[in-house]
């Protein structure tokens, strides 16, 4: 290993870039495992073995599977609010059905799409312990106000305790119709759910 400045080094390469590919391996392994074994039934060892990688690397990086699931989680919902929002912001449209379409295309790429991210996000993250639970309400808790923001930006809604409400509603409603449809063996098709979630999205809007 050398050391360069700002930069450390091994055998040619920055380390911080061997870190990102050994997170991001462990990352594709655990969402492989944690979505067909289930969370409860995995191990540090079959994660490692799927990533190719070994215990003491994952070690570096995680301090055990707990953390690896939250960071893993996360990752999926940033991916979709970053989604979501890119969609809102790049619409030429102020109507509110395209708006809630093309919010909730965005949602349903991001996760619907993917089963494993899905599964994941919505049934493995559940009930894992005290703190992740509250990490998952937390994050519930983020998506509900990002919601009752959009209200209140494209719908002209206020924001008040009874918006929240409406928003917890929705996100309850958007997840289970998301996980129900990406678990499917004969599911309807993307637009069809889209369509759904765009009209359930107005219908809470207008309450």
């Amino acid at each position: 290993m050398t050391t360069e400045p700002g930069q450390r080094t091994y055998a040619g390469r920055p380390v911080a870039d061997r870190l990102a590919e050994r997170r991001r391996r462990f990352f594709d392994a655990a969402l492989g495992e944690f979505a067909s074994a289930g969370y409860a039934k995995s191990s540090v060892t079959s994660i490692c073995r799927e990533a190719g990688l070994s215990r003491r690397q994952f070690y570096e990086l995680f301090s055990d599977r707990e953390e690896l699931l939250v960071a893993l989680y996360d990752e999926i919902q940033g991916a979709a609010r970053d989604a979501v929002a890119t969609a809102l912001s790049e619409s030429t449209s102020r109507d509110t059905h395209v708006l809630a379409t093309a919010a909730m295309r965005a949602y349903m790429r991001s996760v619907g799409t993917d089963p494993r991210r899905a599964e994941v996000s919505f049934a493995q993250i559940v009930g894992v312990s005290p703190r992740v639970e509250q990490h998952r309400l937390d994050g519930r808790d983020e998506w509900v106000s990002y919601f009752v923001a959009a209200m209140s930006a494209f719908a002209g809604r206020p924001t008040d305790s009874r918006t929240d409400q409406l928003g917890i509603a929705f996100v309850g409603a958007l997840t289970a119709i998301v996980h129900r449809w990406s678990l499917s063996p004969d599911p309807e098709t993307i637009d069809d759910v889209v369509e759904l979630l765009a009209d359930v999205l107005l219908a809470f809007a207008e309450i």
